[in-house]
């Protein structure tokens, strides 16, 4: 665990720099600079973008990680990562063309509650072009072990920008329209960066020709771009149903509260740029006993420090909300189901890495088109009746379900299983020191009011989870730490 750690903490701690960025932007300047109809179009373009990246990248993202480490030498390795990059860009062209020759129904059907979106809908190929190659060429990175930098580009980079041209947007140099044309370059921009970063890593040699196991990659590819359609549908799909039964600006309300929520999530996106190639490797020389150590590390590391995120939120929430205006108010309870939601899938570990590299992964597709139908289906009957709350009841009850579905699977299938009895210590603390923060608050300003409430609870957490010995390698960084303190 000494490299998973290592680069999980580095990854933490740049996403969580990074989300701190994404959390001034979108409580206070996105509201206050940009207003609720262009912050609304501009999630709705990037929400769409994101659901058709797993097409236009074909897979190859997760293609590369799976594949990289059967490589045998160098000649192999070029043939492959020639193939990884160039697949992409000539299987796209026809998808674009029919774009382009679909667009007047495309846009016609996208826009008949909210006409706004009708003009900018060429943005969505543009941007998911950008998303699927930096997701490419960041996997290039991450199988060399090097994860941080293309995080940073994802975490931090992009939110920067978009901090800086908010404020462009504040002092009247950028317009709100101009604002959509910046961001749109800023994934262009994060994607050749990623690019330049990862030939250093790894200057290629392209060449074309296929990889002799072109088949093996070929299936695993084809369920993978499903699978992750699948994934990535379940995290914006809300969004995109959202525009098509009420006004555009709820989702800006929507937005702003699943950001919060979606800071729970944090660690684990952290751990998994680098548990998953690590799984890989383990479940190709079939170190059982060694996958079964990490499945259970992975957990309750992410459950202690999920746990720990989604307390300091959840007893703050009220106070949070002061400090945005008014009419997004109405996300507030959106903020505790999608965020219980984000916990229930994070304390599942590196679960799903485990079945992305068996021969069993094309269950993933299985499980993930159900959860699907069923998100799209309880969004109809939810949206309707409660707007963005009953989008979020969806999510929750999807979201229960899929986890059971994937925990019981790899139990069964695998003799794996995550749980352990430190994570009900873990379950019961967090939900103890919810009951008993919750309910009161300092009489003071909101900002000051949450950094003191958020201390003492990471005081008492900490503290309770060190004594109890709930996590043997948090204990241990901890202690790492102290005794660096100590030693300067």
């Amino acid at each position: 665990m000494g490299l998973v750690l290592n680069q999980s903490l580095k990854n933490t701690i740049v996403t969580y720099i990074g989300f701190a960025i994404g959390g001034i932007n979108t409580i206070y300047f996105y509201p206050h600079f940009l207003g609720s109809t262009y912050y609304a179009l501009t999630t709705y373009l990037l929400s769409a973008s994101a659901i058709i990246m797993p097409l236009l990248a074909f897979g190859m993202q997760n293609t590369l990680v799976k594949f990289f480490s059967q490589c045998q030498n160098e000649k192999e390795e070029s043939t492959f990562l020639s193939f990884v990059v160039l697949l992409p860009l000539v299987l796209s062209i026809p998808l674009l063309l029919l774009f382009l020759f679909f667009y007047g129904d495309i846009s016609d059907y996208l826009s008949k509650v909210n006409p706004i979106v009708k003009e900018f809908l060429w943005f969505i190929p543009f941007i998911g072009i950008c998303m699927a190659y930096f997701e490419i060429f960041y996997a290039w990175a991450r199988v060399h072990m090097h994860s941080v930098f293309g995080n940073f580009i994802k975490e931090v980079g992009l939110r920067f920008l978009s901090l800086l041209t908010l404020v462009g947007v504040y002092y009247d140099y950028i317009s709100p329209l101009q604002f959509i044309y910046i961001t749109a370059f800023t994934y262009f921009l994060a994607c050749i960066i990623t690019m330049f970063y990862a030939f250093y890593l790894k200057k290629p040699h392209f060449q074309l020709a296929i990889p002799h196991n072109v088949k093996a990659i070929a299936e695993y590819t084809f369920y993978i771009i499903l699978s992750g359609g699948v994934a990535t549908l379940l995290l914006d799909i809300d969004k995109l149903m959202l525009n098509q039964y009420i006004k555009i600006e709820n989702i800006a309300y929507y937005s702003v509260a699943t950001y919060i929520a979606l800071v729970i999530s944090v660690p684990s996106k952290a751990m998994y740029q680098i548990t998953y190639p690590i799984t890989a490797k383990l479940m190709h020389e079939e170190k059982h006993d060694e996958l079964v150590d990490l499945y259970k590390k992975t957990s309750i590391n992410l459950q202690i420090v999920g746990g720990y995120v989604m307390l300091c939120i959840f007893v703050n929430i009220n106070k949070l909300y002061e400090m945005i205006p008014e009419e997004y108010s109405g996300g507030l309870w959106v903020v505790f189901l999608v965020g219980f939601s984000k916990y229930i899938d994070l304390i599942l570990g590196n679960n799903l890495a485990i079945i992305f590299n068996t021969k069993y992964y094309k269950t993933v597709l299985f499980l993930g088109v159900v959860l699907v139908l069923l998100t799209v289906g309880l969004n109809m009957i939810f949206i309707p009746l409660y707007g963005i709350l009953g989008s979020a009841i969806a999510i929750l009850l999807s979201v229960i379900l899929y986890s059971l579905a994937k925990l019981i699977f790899v139990q069964k299938r695998l003799d794996l299983y995550p749980f352990t009895k430190e994570s009900f210590y873990s379950l019961v603390l967090t939900l103890v020191l919810f009951v008993g923060f919750y309910f009161w608050d300092f009489p003071v300003n909101g900002i000051i009011a949450i950094l003191l409430k958020s201390v003492i609870v990471s005081v008492v957490y900490v503290y309770l989870n060190y004594k109890l010995l709930i996590s043997p390698q948090i204990n241990e960084a901890l202690d790492g730490v102290v005794k660096k303190i100590f030693r300067k």
